[in-house]
């Protein structure tokens, strides 16, 4: 009998999501294989192989139908699976013996929210997909996140007959509820997939994507992003290291060294920006532009009287009117879109902390860590240990 791995991929190819759930679970299998790997056809057109003649050992799939469920249950395999459903998780169900891998919903929502929020809106509103607990979670935590902002959200009730739930259908429903929102708004879609049809839906309503509605998704779907129309923004997770994380845990199981349940999840990292939500919606002119210009560089030598230079205001002016409008000062913004861009930097990249600091706006390394630490409780090589972690570290191996 063969001693390596016989590993059964079900997960989704049709999307940015599972192909870098699968990325990650490949890097894996390079670094610390060899895996035989079998992958089914994506876009959850799902068929168990024969998995005792082919000789399977371990199993990571996303559980599209209870059948499925069933079939991957009764091969008795050590089992990652992907998003478990609510009824999945409950207590008496034989899936809470699985492993899983999710995606950190709360977070991808708050980034989300605080995209929205800093651009001035006084509506919101969130359109999810019925029966994924993703999108349920995502939608408690965005509605949580404008609640705490003093807003109430509107919240997109998707068709409850499965038959008006085809695109082709629902499209008037989704239409007829975007042209009696009130505007401007700032709308969240539970992921990219989702955000397409808002963008499609608006241009049917006659609402202006983003004058009218600046919409944003969440996976960073490059490839589904920039085909919309305009372009989506959009919430970036980290599946690859999730998938990364996953077949680590599936490794553990297969050799017994892991013999409980684990819960991964692959982190939310930030906010890209596309022209959906390239828009500020407040009243005030002036405000609007000072915001536009912290925005564009904030990451250079940006004084408040230079500012108010180029709006051709009173710095008193102009900090009395941001503040009203934004409920922030415009020093406070400064440094709030500094530290994003940082955080970034810290994640996406393996420079210095004093190359980090310039390109950000810092002046120095130090000053970025004392900035850093009082806004996050951790110094930023802590937050970055944190976020990238074995993963990242195994990516550099490679």
């Amino acid at each position: 009998m063969s001693t390596i791995p016989q590993v059964v991929l079900l997960i989704e190819t049709s999307r940015g999501y599972g192909r870098d759930v699968l990325g990650g679970i490949v890097r894996y299998a390079r670094l610390h294989g060899p895996w035989s790997l079998y992958l089914t056809p994506g876009d959850f057109k799902q068929a168990v192989p024969k998995i005792e003649q082919w000789g399977g050992t371990g199993i990571i799939a996303r559980i599209e139908t209870s059948e499925i469920g069933k079939a991957l249950l009764a091969t008795k395999l050590p089992i990652v699976a992907l998003d478990l459903s609510q009824s999945q998780l409950d207590p008496r169900s034989p899936f809470r013996r699985c492993s899983e891998l999710s995606s950190d919903s709360h977070r991808a929502a708050q980034l989300a929210a605080t995209h929205l929020l800093d651009r001035g809106f006084q509506h919101y509103a969130f359109v999810g997909i019925a029966g994924r607990i993703w999108s349920q979670r995502r939608e408690a935590a965005f509605c949580a996140a404008i609640r705490e902002a003093g807003f109430e959200p509107h919240v997109y009730s998707p068709p409850r007959w499965r038959g008006d739930r085809q695109w082709h259908r629902e499209q008037s429903i989704l239409e007829d509820w975007l042209r009696n929102l009130p505007r401007p708004i700032g709308l969240m879609a539970c992921n990219d997939d989702r955000g397409r049809k808002v963008i499609e839906a608006c241009r049917g309503a006659g609402v202006q994507v983003p004058e009218q509605a600046a919409v944003i998704g969440v996976d960073n779907d490059e490839l589904l992003c920039e085909l919309c129309d305009p372009p989506l923004s959009s919430v970036a997770l980290n599946a690859e290291r999730g998938g990364f994380e996953a077949a680590a845990v599936l490794a553990g199981l297969m050799s017994r060294r892991i013999r409980k349940p684990r819960r991964i999840m692959a982190p939310a990292l930030h906010v890209v920006t596309r022209r959906s939500s390239e828009i500020s919606a407040l009243d005030d002119f002036e405000v609007a532009q000072a915001l536009r210009i912290v925005q564009e560089k904030a990451a250079t030598s940006l004084w408040i009287d230079a500012i108010a230079g180029m709006l051709a205001m009173s710095r008193r002016s102009l900090e009395i009117r941001f503040e009203r409008a934004m409920g922030r000062t415009i020093h406070d913004e400064i440094r709030r879109v500094r530290l994003e861009r940082a955080r970034r930097l810290l994640l996406e990249t393996d420079l210095s902390l004093d190359k980090i600091a310039a390109i950000a706006g810092f002046n120095t390394a130090s000053y970025l860590g004392q900035v850093f630490k009082s806004h996050t409780d951790m110094t930023p090589n802590q937050y970055r240990r944190s976020n990238r972690g074995e993963f990242e570290l195994q990516r550099k191996g490679q």
